[in-house]
């Protein structure tokens, strides 16, 4: 019989956080900056979203322009952390629609809410601030590319969580994510619900490669997703 919904991993940039894609644009600054290239947004969006960003630089040489070249990528992704944090400290920050009622919907039925990301903890710790979510309150935990030994699609992040609250069996667990990524994340760790929205990255064609479970476009959408799976494991 399945278990019941224990926890839901969210991302962020794009799923639960809206910063107005200022992280790629950033990323495709920085590449083109460095290295005199002319990639737009869109293909640095394809190739790089969801992915631990030093990664999704050498994805997007690679994918975009047949390049391997890690020193290249190196002094890319140096400027690029320069870069963001000044962006961080300048740009405006929002919770995606309905993050905040979602998470407080989730709580009111002791679903943990957890947020991993592909960035670095102290780029996600500013993002917190900035949103004035706590740990404890809003959410329940963090989890960060650099707290774990593999990144995306690995499921080293989910696995992480599962650990600190002693979740044992995965199909407890939803991921939810805007990017191709985050689904093969979910899948990866056997997640019960791996579900991909069109509110960042990549839009429905391109989740719906993936294969996640559902598609959805808003993050309410996920309650009654919840309910039903709820209400399966019950009777299955």
């Amino acid at each position: 019989m399945k278990e019941a919904i224990k926890m839901v991993v969210f991302d962020m940039a794009g799923t639960t956080v809206n910063e107005n894609n200022i992280v790629y644009k950033t990323l495709r600054n920085a590449i083109n900056t460095v290295g005199g290239y002319e990639l737009t947004l869109t293909e640095v969006l394809a190739h790089g979203a969801g992915k631990e960003k030093l990664q999704a630089i050498k994805t997007v040489l690679k994918n975009s322009l047949n390049l391997v070249d890690d020193e290249l990528a190196q002094r890319m992704f140096t400027l690029f952390l320069a870069e963001l944090e000044h962006a961080y400290e300048v740009e405006e920050i929002y919770p995606n629609a309905n993050a905040e009622e979602l998470f407080a919907i989730l709580k009111d039925h002791d679903i943990l809410r957890v947020l991993n990301t592909g960035y670095d903890r102290k780029t996600a710790e500013s993002l917190l601030e900035k949103l004035n979510w706590k740990v404890g309150k809003e959410i329940d935990a963090l989890i960060t590319a650099s707290d774990v030994p593999r990144n995306r699609p690995y499921p080293d992040m989910i696995e992480r969580a599962m650990q600190q609250f002693e979740i044992a069996d995965p199909g407890a667990v939803v991921k939810i994510g805007d990017s191709i990524i985050d689904i093969q994340e979910g899948q990866q760790a056997g997640c019960g619900l791996s579900i991909g929205i069109t509110t960042g990255a990549h839009n429905t064609v391109q989740l719906k490669s993936a294969n996640p479970d559902y598609v959805i476009n808003d993050l309410l959408e996920i309650v009654p997703i919840i309910e039903n799976y709820t209400i399966t494991s019950q009777v299955g």
